[in-house]
This record gives C-alpha cells, sequence and structure tokens, in this order.
C-alpha cells in the first residue's frame, strides 16, 4: 500500500488538557493522533512510534517547544516539526526555523481549517523530501553499480586486448605495425583497406585504445547494415517527431564517441545522399540532428574501413573523390593472408592458446603435419577464417598434439599453385616499384611490360591506393 494510502501519524504536544483535545478532535478523522503533555512524554513517544508531523506548544514547563523539536532532530529526522505560539515576539523561533529544528510556526489563536491546511502542506514537504531521499539512494545505488560494472568491463576490455593485439613478423605486416604505431598517438584521419576479414577492425581497435582517447569511447557502425535514413539518424541522432517512431530526441553516434574514436567499416556502402552530409561533417567540423536545424559540435576521430578499392567505386560514381580525399589521410593496406605465410605459423600459436585457456584445456601444440596443411591453405576467409580453424580444430581434438583431421579445409592442387604463382607476381611488382623508388616509368620499363598491363596489375592486387596521386596519373597515362 503507498504511503498517501495509510493514515498519517500526528504527535500534539501541549501542557494545557483543553488545547489537547481540541486538537485531537480537528484531526482525529484524517490522521492517527498521539497526545503528550510535556517535552520528557513526548520524546519517549518518539522513540517508539514513527511519528509523520509533531505539533508543540512552545510555552511548556520544564521544556519549550523549540527545545523539544531541536531534541526531536536527533531522535527523528525526517519528521516535520510545527509549532504553536501565543507570543508576539517571534525572534527565537525564526532563530530555530533558519537553524531547520522547526518547519513553521503558528501563532494562537489559529483557524481550524487554516491549520488542516498547514498540516497538509506539511505532509506533502515530507513526502518529498523521502522521495529525494529515496531518489538519491537509488542514484547511489546505481553509480556503485555503475562503477563495478564499468571495472568488470575495463578488466574484461584488457583481457580481451591480450588475444587482440596486432601480430606478423612478415616484412608485409611489420610495414603495417610501422605505419599504425606512426598514426596512433595523433588524432589524424585513418582508412583502412583489405579483404574480408583481415582484422580492420582490430587495428582500428588498436589505434583507439593505444592511443590518447583510450580513455573514452570507441563507437563503430557498419555502414552497409542499415538504409540511408537509419543510417543518417544512427550517426547523427534525430530530434523527437523528426519521423514516424522517432518518440524522444536521440543522440547518435557522433555525440556518444565526443572525446573519443567513431569507427566506420564498410564506408563504401554508404549511400552517395549520405556521403554529402557526412563530407560536411569533415569539412566544417559540425552536423545537425534530423529534424533540428542548429548544429552541434563533437570531438571525433574517424577511422573508416573498405574491403572495396574506392578507385574503382569513385570510377563508377559510387563514391565520391572528395569525400575519399578526407578520409584517406593515412591510407594503410591491410595485406590478405595468402601474402604473408610465414605470419601463420605465429597466428595458429596465438589462436591455440587463446581457445585453450577459454576452454580450459591444457596447453597443446600443432604436429608437423598439421602446421604444413596450414601453411599450404590459402585462406579466402583471411585471419577470421585462420581463427575460427584454430578453435575448430581444438574442439576437434583430445590428443596433447593437433594432428591433421577432418577439421582442416582442403583446396584443389591448381588454386594452390595458382595462388603461389599471384603472389610471387604482386611481390615483384612491389619489390620494382620499391627499387624505383615510386617511379612507375622506371618500374615499367625494369618490368619489361606496358603501362596498361601494370595498370591492370595493380588493380587486380589492389595497389593503387599505396600509390601517390601523381603516380597513379602516371602510370594511367
Amino acid at each position: 500500500m503507498e504511503k498517501h494510502d495509510v493514515r498519517r501519524n500526528l504527535l500534539i504536544v501541549d501542557d494545557e488538557v483543553d488545547i489537547l483535545q481540541s486538537l485531537r478532535l480537528t484531526f482525529v478523522k484524517e490522521y492517527e493522533v498521539f497526545t503528550a503533555s510535556s517535552g520528557v512524554e513526548a520524546l519517549e513517544i518518539l522513540a517508539i512510534q514513527d511519528i509523520d508531523v509533531i505539533i508543540a506548544d512552545q510555552r511548556m514547563p520544564g521544556m519549550t517547544g523549540a527545545e523539544l523539536l531541536e531534541r526531536a532532530v536527533q531522535i527523528s529526522p525526517n519528521t516535520i516539526r510545527i509549532i504553536l505560539t501565543g507570543y508576539t515576539d517571534t525572534a527565537s523561533l525564526v532563530q530555530a526555523v533558519n537553524k531547520g529544528h522547526i518547519y513553521q510556526y503558528i501563532t494562537k489563536p489559529w483557524e481550524r481549517q487554516e491549520l488542516k491546511l498547514v498540516i497538509k502542506r506539511a505532509l506533502e514537504s515530507y513526502d518529498l523530501v523521502l522521495e529525494n531521499k529515496r531518489l538519491l539512494k537509488d542514484l547511489q545505488i546505481a553509480n556503485e553499480r555503475l562503477s563495478t560494472e564499468n571495472t568488470i568491463l575495463k578488466n574484461a576490455v584488457a583481457k580481451e586486448w591480450r588475444w587482440g593485439e596486432v601480430i606478423g613478423s612478415s616484412l608485409a605486416m611489420q610495414a603495417v605495425i610501422e605505419k599504425v604505431n606512426r598514426v596512433t598517438k595523433t588524432p589524424v584521419t585513418v582508412l583502412l583497406t583489405g579483404e574480408t576479414g583481415t582484422g580492420k577492425t582490430l587495428l582500428a581497435r588498436h589505434i583507439h585504445y593505444h592511443g590518447p582517447r583510450k580513455d573514452k569511447l570507441f563507437v563503430e557502425q557498419n555502414c552497409g547494415t542499415l538504409p540511408e535514413s537509419l543510417l543518417e539518424s544512427e550517426l547523427f541522432g534525430h530530434k523527437r517527431g523528426a519521423f514516424t517512431g522517432a518518440i524522444q530526441d536521440r543522440k547518435g553516434l557522433f555525440e556518444a564517441a565526443d572525446g573519443g574514436t567513431l569507427f566506420l567499416d564498410e564506408i563504401s556502402e554508404m549511400s552517395p545522399g549520405l556521403q554529402v552530409k557526412f563530407l560536411q561533417v569533415l569539412q566544417e567540423g559540425q552536423f545537425r540532428r534530423v529534424g533540428e536545424t542548429e548544429p552541434r559540435q563533437a570531438d571525433v576521430r574517424i577511422i573508416a574501413a573498405t574491403n572495396k578499392d574506392l578507385w574503382v567505386e569513385i570510377e563508377n560514381g559510387r563514391f565520391r573523390s572528395d569525400l575519399f580525399y578526407r578520409i584517406n589521410v593515412i591510407p594503410i593496406s591491410i595485406p590478405p593472408l595468402r601474402e604473408r605465410l610465414g605470419d601463420i605459423p605465429l597466428l595458429a600459436d596465438f589462436y591455440l592458446r587463446k581457445f585453450c585457456e577459454k576452454f580450459s584445456r591444457p596447453a597443446v601444440g600443432f604436429t608437423k603435419e598439421a602446421l604444413s596443411a596450414l601453411i599450404e591453405y590459402d585462406y579466402p576467409g583471411n585471419v577470421r577464417e585462420l581463427e575460427n580453424l584454430i578453435e575448430r580444430a581444438l574442439i576437434l581434438s583430445s590428443d596433447a598434439q593437433i594432428d591433421v583431421g577432418e577439421w582442416l579445409p582442403t583446396l584443389p592442387p591448381s588454386s594452390r599453385n595458382l595462388t603461389r604463382l599471384e603472389q610471387l607476381e604482386r611481390a615483384e611488382i612491389l619489390r620494382v616499384i620499391k627499387l624505383c623508388d615510386g617511379n612507375l616509368t622506371l618500374a615499367v620499363k625494369e618490368l619489361g611490360i606496358s603501362r596498361t598491363t601494370l595498370w591492370r596489375r595493380l588493380k587486380y592486387y589492389k595497389l593503387l591506393h599505396e600509390l601517390q596521386p601523381e603516380q597513379n596519373a602516371d602510370v594511367s597515362d
């Protein structure tokens, strides 16, 4: 039962019996009334009984009303304290009111209805005080819980990052890691490119959690999972009533990531209309919630990623070139796993230890045959596929060493051979371009191929984004 459905408890204190009886009759129909003829008796009642309001006469022998109410604070601090006085000099009572010992004083003689109204308002104040204290306690509990959950979450993130560092000893990955480490401490915009499963999200998180923004939020959104209208609302937020279903104001990911990092995966899937709005945000540093006219600001680092060749998307009119130049401040291309086969033993051991810990399994290893089979596979799903493969291998194996078994995928030998030839050709093109210090005219002569052939091979191996704009122009002339 709610508090306002229960008869409230009043304590009336006066040394005159007639006044006690009169006040009792005034309130007995609405309240549970307790009476006391002295301050001492009143304190005894207050010690054993929950009292909502005390009404005390000021002029009583032994203990004045003000003295009683001052002592009542120590016993029942939430009880509303009212004093009745016949004195015209109320200076001492004003002092008591200022100290918080008395809620209100009423001069004699009083009007019955006026006194009832005072008590009614006093009880409303009493309920408000209790409700505020309850809400404050709930807030403290919620803050403590949130603090605990944040601590748990931070520990979980720290543990996860122990299994989420960037790994690779190959020259290709060492070049990536070196570039990542250079940009981590800066707020510069980064564009990550690479096939699905190469670890673009991992690198984005690495950049955030190893940089100065690590204590702020890392917010990610896949641009290919939502239609344009919903993605716009998700990024920028919306005003209540901006569209059907917008029942309240909602902040977007830009505001949520203020001070932190916003990772936009598959940015090539962003619609042309939204590309224009996103470009305006990058240029002006401001955005508007859907349905609002006032601009907002947020300090957000942008990391974008795509598994597509944005040059091709630009040529086909699906991606804006001006937006590309805005997000392509620091391009980082992540090579597919088939182009860094030397990293496979290192990655396989890493994931094996991770899953042994996850499944509480004793440490195991791979037989030579199993490791050779892992290196032979070309991983169309890249590192993500290798990780899943190692998890499956551990689950299906009960031996101290993981041997060749049904967990291994297979590819036709012709496919493996073709893959190796492509790897060699790609590596040779990169070697010659580096040997020629990026001069593609010299590289064409060194390779013994035409400009057109080099252009096609660069597009096929997704190497165009690694060239400077003037080099792109040079090779396509």
